[in-house]
């Protein structure tokens, strides 16, 4: 279990000289629009999760609907977020092979991030982000989910805030990463009140 303040803490290592957190071919998306949320999405969750089971089988130790898409009511760019976590998230040989059978492809490789990497499906859109068992974020991406599905007034302000952040981003000719830039401060400050909520955090 990762030390609260390991799951409070906003890691951000920088990438290592000389390396890439994008395999060859790959790179950030210029494409982050925002749709109403969709009751098709949990949906594609479960048809997504049953494939990754099916390719992994006990290897997939856990497979968690995060994200956006995962929060009733709430906009979203239609790409389903999902947390697999695994053994060992840098020994690839034990499962990348087994989900590109299953029509995922490695987008993201991060080893210096918790061994996370990102594999993505295009039908039905899906980013799927592998951690490890001994990941902090992992249990962040779950607080943030159950605290925004119960609370209506920071899942308002959230999806106002990626509204706005979207449409400057686009005027801007600016990339998903920077997109999640223009999010930030808001992210953080609904993050301190869940942290508050579940005792991580002192007020």
């Amino acid at each position: 279990m990762p030390h609260p303040n390991d799951i409070m803490k906003f890691h951000e290592p920088p990438v290592p000289e000389g390396q890439s957190a994008y395999v060859s071919g790959a790179g950030p998306s210029l494409d982050f629009d925002i749709v109403d949320w969709s009751v098709a999405w949990p949906a594609q969750f479960q048809l997504l999760a049953k494939d990754i089971e099916d390719a992994l089988g006990w290897r997939a130790l856990v497979i968690e609907h995060v994200g956006s898409t995962s929060v009733p009511g709430l906009p979203a760019k239609p790409i389903i977020d999902i947390d697999l976590i695994v053994a060992d998230p840098n020994d690839e040989a034990s499962y990348v092979p087994a989900l590109e059978r299953a029509g995922f492809e490695l987008w993201v490789r991060e080893p210096w991030w918790f061994g996370h990497r990102l594999l993505r499906h295009l039908e039905p859109a899906c980013h799927l982000h592998v951690f490890g068992y001994d990941s902090p974020e992992v249990i962040k991406h779950r607080i943030f989910r159950d605290w925004l599905r119960a609370n209506p007034d920071d899942r308002v302000l959230y999806a106002d805030t990626k509204r706005e952040a979207a449409a400057l981003s686009r005027v801007a000719g600016e990339h998903s990463m920077q997109y999640n830039a223009r999010k930030e401060l808001v992210i953080k400050e609904i993050y301190r009140k869940a942290f508050i909520a579940t005792g991580l955090l002192k007020a």
